[in-house]
């Protein structure tokens, strides 16, 4: 089943809509074994390279249930005798391991987190999945804080979880049973799209010569910087960990900055020269979500604690010290 892991990820992986660059994470619970994706690797990555972590089980779900600290990174876990790369297992290790089902899939749904971000997210999710075993976990950062909040609403036959301002988890005892609820779950949630508006690539170009930025290549990302309120609330707050990871706190629409990405509203999004690979895949969620969201509603933001919390957290500035693909 392992093979059918890397085969599942991968295809997860190429896909924008589910996952975006290093996020989202698989798992899979074998003879006392979890493999699972390891930090910072990409899962689009699954087939040709070795990207999991074996953890040994039983000794995780134990710590689990006694809320040990050890599970806010579990590297006291890892079968270092089946990890001769010496791999760390993702930051979001413990949702697989809470969930008994043997197959989990971890992905940040763009669906999903448009409906997550919302004021009244729940609400709204329960009209949408009334047909799941579902459960709604409020905003936690990932780790020992998320673990806690998922344990206040796990049940024995929760197979879905949405994560406030966060994403979609989904788990089952076979590969092709998760895949097809993963579907099922994200064509339930699935929004209207609004239609793109291109962006002004003759004016990026002339913006961008002599300055350290180029224009982003996808098209599809410059939206949110195309529409004067997604800019407003997309560029100068941040709605989920990746959000806040890879582009930081705010998106400038000033040049002379030293930004990963720059916005130049009405025209289109900058790149930093030397931006991590990460950051123009999660440029292009931020607008794919902008442009599932209607004008008007009321979005959770996250605060200043939350914010700070996973900028100064070990487990994310490990994972950003990794060489990126």
């Amino acid at each position: 089943m392992l093979q059918e892991l890397r085969t599942l990820s991968a295809r997860l992986g190429r896909d924008p809509l589910l996952v975006q660059a290093a996020g989202g994470n698989t798992s899979l619970k074998r003879d006392g074994v979890m493999w699972i994706k390891a930090s910072g690797t990409w899962l689009c990555d699954a087939e040709d390279k070795d990207i999991f972590v074996p953890v040994d089980l039983v000794p995780l779900q134990v710590a689990l249930a006694a809320q040990d600290p050890s599970c806010e990174a579990c590297t006291d876990y890892v079968r270092q005798d089946l990890n001769p790369l010496g791999l760390r297992p993702s930051i979001e290790t413990s949702v697989h391991g809470l969930m008994r089902q043997r197959v989990v899939l971890h992905v940040h749904c763009v669906n999903t987190i448009a409906w997550a971000i919302r004021k009244d997210a729940k609400a709204q999710l329960q009209q949408k999945l009334h047909a799941f075993n579902w459960a709604f976990v409020p905003y936690a950062r990932p780790g020992l804080q998320l673990s806690r909040a998922i344990q206040s609403v796990l049940t024995d036959t929760t197979d879905v979880l949405v994560l406030q301002n966060h994403g979609l988890a989904v788990a089952a005892e076979t590969m092709e049973q998760a895949s097809v609820l993963l579907l099922r779950v994200v064509n339930s949630l699935r929004l209207p799209v609004r239609k793109l508006i291109a962006p002004d690539m003759a004016k990026l170009n002339t913006l961008a010569r002599g300055t350290a930025y180029v224009p982003v290549v996808d098209a599809e990302a410059h939206h949110f910087a195309l529409e004067d309120w997604s800019l407003t609330l997309g560029g100068s707050n941040v709605y989920y960990p990746d959000h806040v990871v890879f582009l930081g706190t705010d998106i400038p629409t000033d040049i002379t900055t030293n930004a990963v990405a720059v916005a130049i509203p009405g025209v289109g999004l900058l790149l930093h020269k030397n931006a991590k690979p990460a950051v123009a895949p999660m440029l292009r969620c931020l607008s794919d979500v902008f442009r599932r969201i209607e004008k008007g509603t009321a979005l959770k933001a996250l605060n200043a604690e939350e914010v700070d919390q996973l900028l100064n957290w070990d487990a994310e500035k490990y994972r950003q010290s990794l060489k990126q693909p």
